[in-house]
């Protein structure tokens, strides 16, 4: 009990340090932007745009795993269709679609004239490829790259550029999976030197150094006025100082004290990460896979705290694995669901078997700094209620390979997107047979109620299965649910455009020199 009295010091003490950690990382150099850096030239733009980590996967389109690599890479692929900033599903590689009367049949109209980055005509062939290749359906390729595609039954052409897919069963959402890249049959070099149709190619890459993009100029749609950019590797503690200097143009992803630093110089806009940011539970350990010992946890965690402390009160705080750009689907009411209260988690540890509560070690990645700051406050939060978190911080790579896909962790912070902009690429991961359930979640009743939502046959059946599955992710506290993080981007104060998308991308063909 006098633990969780003696917390509102603690976070004082906190607030402190780090206080003193953020205004250490800015540099003292200011100044405008360097002319060195920045070309104007009647045919476009060229800027350097801030990049805190570098693409750490591959550039294939189909096998990325990192949200970082798809927001850049957003730029040069794009699918039969894409997402607009508003969340809605516009034609790209396909001008036009139609969907069969039983919604098992799929027919798209490929855009004339569309090519590839190496000057190629798209082709029926080449979308048949790409989407066969998701769907596993080619002998050097047996397995799904895109779960969703597991449903499709054939894809054929009824001439040169019409494309029929067919799936087994209507599903409502699987035309917003078709956002998957396609790309030229036969090449073998996406990993390395991608080949797109998007408004961006590829040019180089250099580890730890940059990433360059050129506008493509037979680009099928509206020329972007930027015609070259280098993203640029640089480290959370440079931010500031890049800026400052001009070494870059463009920096996403700031924390609010970063912004604050910049906001003279530099536009500030500001929207929502749309990411379910958390503390991730290894439910198949002990103690955490007792259900009692995970409520108490989430008593034990101050979400107000957390964004008071690390994100100057910004951010919109979450119950359960889906944000509020998701409108129909979004839970509101699971918002406060555990409410903070360090007594009542003392308490349940107690009733549990763990009176003196217990060791639990924190992976966190080194290179985020909203990761690092937080898991500090809740590594505190947890203490007062007894349990003994420690903070073991990784690169990350070490990251990606030992928690994400290895699974080998007992409890991280990170933040997951809904990256074809679904329900269900927020919640499939919690399903029992999930090869990505960072969680080892297992619960009967949820994979029953996302089978529902999959296989519902109006809008309404499926929202409110979705709605049921996330409140079984509350009730059985899968996870300490934070917050949908405010985002942040420090952009030349010339320059204008950025949009903010219900997914985790950056849209460089928005951007545009102001009007004078």
């Amino acid at each position: 009990m006098k633990k969780g009295r003696r917390f509102t010091a603690l976070l004082m003490l906190i607030s402190a340090v780090l206080t003193v950690a953020l205004s250490g990382c800015s540099g003292d150099r200011a100044g405008t932007a360097s002319e060195d850096d920045i070309s104007d030239t009647p045919a476009g733009l060229a800027i350097n745009v801030g990049l805190a980590k570098d693409l750490d996967d591959s550039l294939d389109p189909h096998k990325m795993v990192s949200a970082g690599t798809k927001e850049v890479l957003f730029n040069v692929f794009e699918g039969l269709v894409k997402p607009d900033s508003d969340g809605n599903l516009i034609p790209a590689v396909a001008e036009s679609y139609k969907v069969s009367d039983d919604r098992m049949s799929y027919t798209f109209t490929i855009r004339e004239g569309i090519k590839f980055h190496n000057g190629d005509e798209v082709t029926a062939d080449d979308v048949i490829y790409s989407i066969k290749r998701c769907a596993g359906m080619l002998e050097e390729e047996p397995e799904a790259l895109v779960t969703a595609f597991s449903a499709i039954t054939d894809v054929y052409a009824e001439d040169e550029r019409t494309v029929v897919i067919s799936i087994e069963s209507p599903d409502l959402e699987f035309i917003s999976y078709l956002t998957a890249a396609i790309i030229p049959e036969g090449y073998t070099n996406q990993t390395t030197s991608p080949i797109g149709t998007g408004p961006y190619q590829f040019v180089s890459r250099s580890a730890q150094e940059n990433i360059v993009l050129k506008r493509f100029d037979e680009y099928w749609g509206e020329l972007p006025e930027l015609t070259d950019v280098t993203f640029k590797i640089i480290t959370q503690d440079t931010i500031v100082t890049s800026l400052r200097s001009g070494a870059i143009d463009m920096c996403g992803h700031l924390t609010p004290a970063q912004a604050a630093e910049v906001s003279g110089q530099y536009d500030i806009v500001k929207g929502g990460m749309n990411s379910v940011y958390g503390v991730y539970l290894n439910n198949s350990i002990e103690p955490l896979n007792n259900v009692e010992v995970r409520r108490a946890l989430c008593h034990a965690i101050s979400v107000e705290g957390i964004m008071d402390l690390v994100f100057d009160g910004e951010g919109t705080p979450l119950g359960s694995s889906m944000y509020p750009a998701f409108g129909k689907y979004f839970c509101e009411e699971l918002t406060g669901y555990y409410a903070y209260d360090p007594d009542k988690a003392i308490q349940m540890l107690a009733e549990a078997g763990y009176p003196d509560g217990f060791d639990l070690e924190l992976t966190i990645a080194s290179n985020i700094t909203q990761y690092v700051e937080t898991s500090q406050v809740v590594a505190e939060q947890l203490k007062a209620v007894g349990v003994n978190a420690t903070i073991t911080l990784v690169d990350w790579e070490t990251w990606l390979s030992q928690v994400y896909i290895g699974r080998d962790y007992e409890a991280t912070i990170v933040d997951f997107d809904a990256s074809t902009m679904t329900a269900r690429a927020l919640l499939e991961r919690f399903t029992s047979g999930y090869p990505k359930n960072i969680s080892y979640f297992a619960d009967e009743e949820y994979d029953e109620s996302y089978a529902a939502a999959i296989s519902a046959a109006t809008d309404e059946e499926q929202i409110a299965a979705y709605k049921r599955c996330q409140e079984i992710l509350t009730e059985q506290a899968a996870n300490i649910y934070l917050m949908d993080m405010a985002d942040m981007v420090a952009i030349r104060s010339d320059l204008e455009g950025y949009e903010f998308y219900p997914i985790f991308v950056v849209d460089l063909s928005k951007i545009h020199v102001k009007a004078e």
